[in-house]
């Protein structure tokens, strides 16, 4: 899933330069969200096309890596990083994850269709709601709440 087309400068013969793959994910995910650590393991025991790391989101070790993201926000949605800074979040970051995986990369095109949309998008809202339910809301500043010091990696 390459990101968007790089800028062209305008000329009579724009020349258009592929995108740059993806090499190498970062999954920031919810370590107190069971579906999460749970989903996360999943990814883990796949065979990767491209490779996954995971870091707890909101975590010292994602604020060290990625100190422009909104670490409030990876804690409510998802979100996967590219190696060369793409952001996806919520419905494109399941299928950006499913699309590094050697079983699913077509299922991930398909999801990407008109006809696999809603199909993500309802997945996606019934991970959120079930997470609702698991995970309580933190109090800013709370230490219940807390994520781990660190990052987890997965295997390699």
């Amino acid at each position: 899933m390459p990101g968007p087309a790089p800028y062209a400068a305008p000329g009579p013969a724009p020349v258009r330069r592929a995108a740059a793959p993806v090499r190498r994910l970062t999954v920031l995910y919810d370590a107190r969200c069971p579906l999460c650590v749970h989903l996360r393991g999943w990814l883990q025991r796949q065979r990767q096309l491209v490779p996954l790391d995971f870091v707890p989101a909101g975590s010292a070790e994602a604020v060290r890596r990625f100190p422009e993201l909104d670490h409030a926000a990876t804690l409510r949605e998802i979100t996967v990083v590219g190696d060369l800074g793409q952001v996806y979040r919520e419905t494109a970051a399941w299928i950006v994850c499913l699309w590094a995986l050697a079983e699913y990369r077509s299922r991930a095109h398909w999801l990407t269709t008109p006809a696999g949309r809603p199909f993500a998008r309802g997945t996606v809202l019934a991970a959120a709601r079930y997470r609702a339910m698991a995970v309580p809301p933190c109090a800013p500043g709370s230490t219940a709440c807390a994520t781990p010091p660190g990052g987890a990696r997965g295997p390699r």
